[in-house]
């Protein structure tokens, strides 16, 4: 059996907790046995994850369960796993998933691959499974010969498919014991899809010259539908919020579109956007670093170039 960990932040289940679920009826699939979600704490609607694959859903409750622990959570999903039998351990690479994963191992004394983006081949009782290394420049292959595998699925490296129907929720006994941290307060941003998440993402840097004028940004990513970023400097030096920064030092990404305006491409940043499906860098310095990344490239003043870009994509939206 194939056991996933579907996230469900604040009691709702997210883009990621879907791509975990799709990744892990494939790998059901290859080894010839069932995909079973697992949700802990609040969960609305989680017998969804049926739609995605997974055959059986089941959920572990309490107190200890309110707020996210990685002692607990990855207490009770080995516990969970244990008790069903699971030869494979599916989390998300998130940060709750970066957490889990480790103990989870550890618990369950499996063999551990964090970052995969490619299915497994198995090979008898072992699983060979590739994953990107070296910022994405080179693909490495690991061998897993333990009973137990686990794996930590990176973002939108697989596309959720509706495959299945809902399904009823199970709820399962959990022995979760409180762990040592205490949560007083819980802040989060909320609005736009969270940068790992997004499938579109608009980012700028310091051509954009002062904060005040990230309107046209904020704009263009209005008309795609996009989440905004900075490089690192825009971040340093608040002209936006950190929880924007991308980069080697920030969040890794992996849009299906990225846009880049007024960044440079310094190699600390291409680390950390250069998995995207789609690279548009717009620039006025024909040898800025990041034109031999794009995809599609714009030497010009962004400032000209941007809003006249956001008006085509308005015409296009309003004729189609």
């Amino acid at each position: 059996m194939v056991l996933v960990f579907a996230e469900s932040p604040r009691g709702n289940l997210k883009k990621a907790a879907f791509e975990a679920v799709t990744y892990g009826k494939k790998v059901a699939d290859l080894l010839g046995t069932t995909c079973v979600a697992l949700t802990l704490g609040k969960a609305d609607n989680a017998g969804e994850l049926g739609r995605y694959g997974a055959s059986r859903v089941l959920n572990a409750t309490g107190a200890a369960l309110d707020h996210f622990d990685s002692q607990t959570y990855a207490a009770t999903i080995a516990e969970v796993a244990k008790s069903n039998n699971a030869s494979v351990v599916i989390v998300s690479h998130t940060s709750t998933g970066k957490s889990l994963a480790g103990r989870l191992a550890v618990r369950l004394d499996a063999g551990l691959v964090s970052g995969v983006n490619m299915l497994p081949v198995a090979d008898g009782g072992k699983l060979r499974v590739k994953k990107s290394v070296f910022s994405g420049k080179a693909i490495a292959e690991f061998e897993i010969s333990s009973a137990v595998k686990v794996l930590s699925l990176l973002g939108n490296a697989v596309k959720p498919e509706s495959s299945g129907n809902p399904v009823a929720v199970e709820t399962v006994a959990a022995a979760a014991s409180n762990g040592r941290i205490r949560v007083r307060e819980v802040r989060t941003q909320e609005g736009r899809v969270p940068l790992p998440e997004a499938e579109i993402v608009v980012s700028a840097g310091r051509g954009m010259k002062d904060p005040g004028n990230w309107g046209i940004v904020e704009d263009l990513a209005e008309t795609l539908g996009a989440t905004t970023a900075c490089s690192r400097p825009v971040a340093d030096s608040d002209w936006r919020p950190h929880h924007e920064h991308v980069g080697q030092t920030g969040i890794a990404i992996r849009p299906n579109l990225y846009i880049a305006i007024g960044i440079s491409g310094a190699i600390q940043h291409l680390a950390g956007v250069n998995n995207s499906k789609v690279i548009v860098v717009i620039n006025k310095d024909p040898e800025a670093p990041f034109f031999k990344a794009a995809d599609y490239g714009v030497v010009g003043d962004l400032f000209e170039v941007v809003p006249r870009l956001n008006e085509a994509f308005k015409a296009f939206k309003a004729a189609n």
